[in-house]
């Protein structure tokens, strides 16, 4: 039995957007285990929750700890496993967020490093890293990994800027793949709905309330125009807002229900998705829209994924980057464009739906090709490893 221990995933993460890439991640092993016969067991290494978990099955083994206050017990979780994958919760392997989390990444891989276990970096954004040390660490670590797998060609430049030389595979996201429940037909003459999603965290201002990311614009001045230009829009619209990160602790500072909700006081004509329990049920949510926009990544991989139209609203380069990679350029910057240009592409974008379908299909078909590569790379040290032990 091949013991594998998942870092920087969630079994139950408030933020559905780390929770898509757990449960397509244990979608992926579950494939190379049947496709190369290797019996697996799963260890998601994870945050004490109160909240119900959404990755499960008999191959898994949820295994709380907390690597700060007791870095022992989590090097005891590392060493009863065989093999070690760290997906950085998609974006975190990077100085963006500040330096508890980076101090947290840092700690759990050069811990793994020490127990001696291959440590599989899994598609994610790497950088940018704006100190010489956070450099040096994060170079350090990527060399004493098995694989180095990024999602996007600016990761892939970042860490041969910060001087790693070794094999990268330029892989894309994870998300890519999520299960989800294909919609209902709907009649022609229905309204067109319009997926929104709103990021609490953007409305907040960052972790900091002070603009945290730099943008260019007001951004809940921004959702406000967008949502009075669809209720004004001369065809008939069904605005829906459709929260990815959703809180089970009243008052957080990043639940997107709770920014939703809020606007839906100014805005009664909107509907707002229910509090979503997975990933996947709130994929197939979006998956019966015929538009959307959002500034959370993952809600944007849902509908891009699932076939519908979308415009990522990005706050930082790794829209830019996933999306550009796989040749959709329909991404807005909220740190460089102003409120007026990113409503114009949106505007845009919503009259030219149909034809961005056929684009996105071709794009989705490049991704999923591009995945290829990690899955391959992976199934190899698997079966590496099943046949050594």
């Amino acid at each position: 039995m091949l013991t594998i221990a998942l870092l920087f995933h969630s079994a139950s993460n408030d933020n559905l957007g780390v929770g898509a890439l757990s449960v397509s991640e244990v979608a992926i092993l579950r494939k190379i285990a049947a496709e190369r016969d290797i019996p697996i067991s799963i260890k998601v290494i994870d945050s004490i929750s109160e909240r119900p978990p959404y990755v499960s099955g008999d191959d898994v083994v949820i295994r709380p700890t907390r690597p700060l206050r007791k870095p022992i017990d989590f090097f005891r979780a590392v060493r009863e496993s065989d093999l070690v994958i760290d997906i950085g919760g998609g974006d975190s392997f990077a100085d963006i967020y500040g330096r508890r989390r980076l101090t947290q990444m840092f700690l759990m891989k050069y811990l793994t490093h020490l127990a001696r276990k291959p440590l599989v970096l899994a598609p994610q954004t790497f950088g940018p890293f704006k100190f010489r040390l956070s450099s040096f660490l994060a170079r350090q670590s990527v060399r004493l990994s098995a694989i180095a797998a990024t999602r996007d060609k600016l990761s892939t430049s970042c860490l041969r800027d910060i001087g790693f030389e070794g094999d990268v595979i330029e892989a894309s996201d994870v998300a890519l793949c999520l299960p989800y429940d294909l919609p209902p037909a709907r009649s022609e003459a229905a309204p067109i709905r319009i997926g929104i999603n709103v990021s609490g965290l953007l409305m907040s201002g960052g972790y900091n309330r002070d603009n945290m990311f730099g943008l260019k614009l007001n951004y809940p001045d921004l959702m406000r125009a967008i949502l009075q230009r669809f209720e004004d829009h001369t065809e008939p619209c069904e605005v829906h807002l459709a929260p990815h990160v959703i809180s089970w602790k009243q008052g957080a500072l990043e639940d997107d229900h709770a920014a939703s909700l809020k606007l839906a006081e100014e805005f009664p004509s909107v509907t707002v998705a229910p509090g979503f329990t997975s990933p996947s049920e709130a994929k197939s949510y979006i998956a019966s829209m015929d538009f959307f926009m959002g500034a959370r990544m993952h809600a944007c991989i849902a509908a891009f994924s699932s076939g519908v139209p979308v415009v990522p609203m990005a706050y930082s380069r790794k829209f830019a980057g996933l999306f550009g990679a796989l040749g959709y350029d329909e991404t807005v910057d909220c740190t460089t464009q102003s409120a007026d240009e990113i409503i114009l592409r949106i505007m845009d974008a919503f009259e030219r739906r149909s034809e961005l379908v056929q684009t996105q299909k071709a794009s989705l078909e490049r991704g999923l090709e591009k995945l290829g590569h990690y899955e391959v790379a992976l199934g190899d040290l698997m079966h590496k490893l099943n046949t050594t032990d």
